[in-house]
């Protein structure tokens, strides 16, 4: 009976070693993916950070580019009045010169989208500005916004590294309980409570290791990269 006992707590013992070695793999395996999410999250942030910057500065040159474009309207729609005025009453060279004067800020001032819109303004039965026609405005910052919308999903993307850091750093805490219980086992007096120790922490073990595989690596790992520095 002695000699049964003594091979039951051999057998533990050996499960328990293994066991340990396992856990204290995927311990730090769960670390070190959550250090690297971390990084993955700090460079999101940081390029999330530059790009606001970028694209902030690329809203306010717009509005700057939209103000200068409603002055030269405003400036050529002067000009248009007096134009029609020089021709309704007749005076040529008045007509000529403001003609002139007209193209000649049409074509050294105005962008293709404002002629375009010009032309919209002009074959339109109401007399309407060329900022009325639909997404002419928002197109003056149609790229600041493409910007600052790669800002906030370079930012989604920090804050979902940082859930999943948070969530290795949860697995490797539980394997850290599990490697402690495993390491309190061989402490016990009866193989009994032994086996509720050792049982405890395979429920640990195996539950950390089940929600382990629902998270993702970071993106862009390779395991291959850091084995041949590729």
């Amino acid at each position: 009976m002695e000699k049964k006992k003594a091979s039951t707590e051999e057998i533990l013992e050996v499960i328990i070693a293994i066991f340990l070695g396992i856990t204290a793999v995927l311990t730090a395996w769960a670390s070190w993916i959550g250090a690297l999410h971390g990084g993955n999250q700090a460079t999101s942030y940081t390029t999330s950070n530059n790009l606001s910057s970028e694209g902030n500065s690329m809203w306010n040159d717009a509005s700057q580019s939209l103000m200068q474009d409603m002055i030269l309207w405003n400036t050529i729609s002067e000009l248009r009045i007096d134009y029609t005025f020089a021709e309704e009453n007749g005076e040529t060279a008045e007509v000529d010169r403001l003609g002139w004067k007209i193209d000649k800020l049409v074509s050294d001032n105005c962008s293709d989208g404002l002629v375009d819109a010009i032309a919209w303004a002009d074959a339109q039965e109401d007399d309407v500005s060329p900022f009325d026609k639909d997404g002419f405005i928002e197109s003056y910052y149609s790229d600041a916004q493409a910007k600052l919308d790669e800002a906030a999903d370079m930012l989604e993307q920090g804050k979902k590294a940082n859930d999943y850091g948070d969530a290795y750093g949860l697995v490797s805490v539980i394997y850290a309980v599990v490697l402690f219980l495993l390491g309190i086992a061989s402490m016990f007096k009866k193989l009994s409570n032994r086996f509720i120790v050792v049982g405890i922490a395979a429920v640990g073990f195996v539950f950390a290791t089940i929600y382990r595989t629902t998270l993702p690596l970071p993106a862009g790992f390779s395991i291959l990269s850091y084995i041949f520095g590729g």
